[in-house]
């Protein structure tokens, strides 16, 4: 507080701990348990659980840097509303990308392009991780899991769909154009070539995982021998897809490299998605009938990101292979975005570990990354944090073992400033 401020002031806004911990954090954690047992109703659980935040931090605990008190809360939102519109956009965009990619046919095709047994549900999977490198993760993701919902007859195992977003999430980790986490590091200063390694640990992380998956898959549900015959592709939805997929990448690149002030002032990425969007809609329709569906998950991610927004992580601890495997872990359940931001303007980190602790850590809870979230807008019966973690156990396993390959690789080699 600053200087004369009343004492009765000072008081009112002092956090509670509950056993030294911030109380907030026990909001945000029954929020993500009731998101667990009540995934029926997850949408309503996690509104009612950032209302929880918001008032606990409006009458006791302030908002950290951006003050106490309603002014606290609008200086949060002013600083937050650029990444949270982004999101919002994206998601709500890339819902009626998949049903261009759906309706053009393609998906149709490809049990006639994949192998018959489980090795089809391993190539799907090394295909998701092949585009995350240069569309987005959720783009990514929700192709994967569209030619899924075809090429294995609407039956896909959770454990499978949660495959599909980590090696969207694998794909994107070495890449400063697949992840807004290594853009945030090219923006901030950190070389491409460096983000890189994360590849090292990503490619080991899909040899441990995707096998076991696809042959959970193939036995769940086998994939289509073959494809219908007489198929017709829709060559102008397929345009389409391409015309959107190229104006996210454009924006990225050319505001980044051009115009990174801009990134900060506005949802640049979504903007340029949904102009495309409005531009092609005048060469095919889009399906708006997704739209009210997607809008639910999409407030349901808005939610739980706003409120792990709002928890008092305003220090990491001291940079180390250690911490960097730690916030793989922490990085399933937090947002992170704002992790890799602390990381950052603390410096001191192998920006190579990061990169796959924060890219690939995500994938262990569903709604630990956006590509989880979209994929599980698509198939509602993946919003159960315990069937995630039972069924798609081996990402957890592969998240450790490619940690490990990594750093007995390449070694622990902290960047100089940048």
């Amino acid at each position: 507080m600053p200087p004369g401020t009343p004492a009765i002031e000072i008081a009112l806004f002092t956090p509670i701990l509950v056993y030294g911990i911030p109380l907030d954090f026990i909001l945000f954690a029954l929020t993500l348990l009731g998101v667990a047992i009540f995934h029926h109703h997850t949408l309503a659980v996690a509104l009612t659980g950032l209302a929880a935040i918001v008032a606990y931090k409006l009458i006791f605990a302030g908002f950290a840097k951006f003050g106490v008190g309603l002014p606290g809360l609008v200086h949060h939102m002013e600083h937050d509303w650029v990444g949270l519109s982004n999101l919002f956009l994206l998601l709500m965009g890339f819902a009626l990308l998949s049903r261009h990619f759906e309706e053009s046919r393609i998906p149709d095709e490809m049990p006639a392009l994949l192998p018959d047994d489980w090795k089809g549900g391993l190539i799907l999977l090394v295909i998701v991780f092949v585009l995350s490198a240069f569309l987005d993760n959720i783009a990514a993701a929700l192709i994967g899991g569209t030619v899924a919902r075809y090429v294995f007859r609407g039956r896909v195992h959770i454990g499978y769909l949660a495959a599909i977003v980590a090696a969207s999430n694998a794909g994107g980790s070495g890449s400063v154009v697949g992840d807004t986490t290594t853009t945030m590091m090219w923006i901030d200063g950190v070389s491409p070539l460096t983000v890189v390694d994360a590849y090292v640990g990503a490619v080991v992380a899909m040899l441990v995982f995707a096998v076991p998956a696809s042959l959970q898959q193939h036995r769940f549900s086998p994939i289509v021998k073959d494809a219908p015959s007489g198929l017709k592709i829709d060559w102008a939805r397929v345009a389409i897809v391409a015309i959107i997929l190229l104006a996210a990448l454009a924006a990225n690149v050319t505001a980044n490299l051009k115009f990174p002030a801009l990134l900060d002032a506005l949802p640049v990425l979504g903007l340029a998605v949904w102009a495309a969007i409005l531009l092609t809609s005048l060469l095919r329709r889009p399906d708006w009938s997704v739209m009210p569906e997607t809008l639910k998950g999409t407030v349901f991610l808005l939610a739980l990101v706003t409120a792990a927004s709002m928890m008092p992580v305003e220090k990491l601890p001291a940079a180390s292979w250690q911490t960097a495997l730690g916030l793989g872990f922490v990085s399933a359940v937090f947002d992170n975005i704002p992790l890799t931001a602390l990381a950052l303007k603390q410096g001191g980190y192998d920006w190579g570990f990061l990169a796959y602790a924060v890219g690939f850590g995500g994938s262990m809870v569903w709604f630990g990354s956006s590509a989880g979230v979209a994929v599980s807008s698509m198939y509602p019966e993946a919003k159960s944090v315990v069937r995630w973690i039972t069924q798609g156990w081996p990402i957890m396993v592969a998240y450790v073992v490619g940690f490990f390959v990594m750093l007995a690789l390449l070694g622990w080699h902290p960047d100089a400033p940048h």
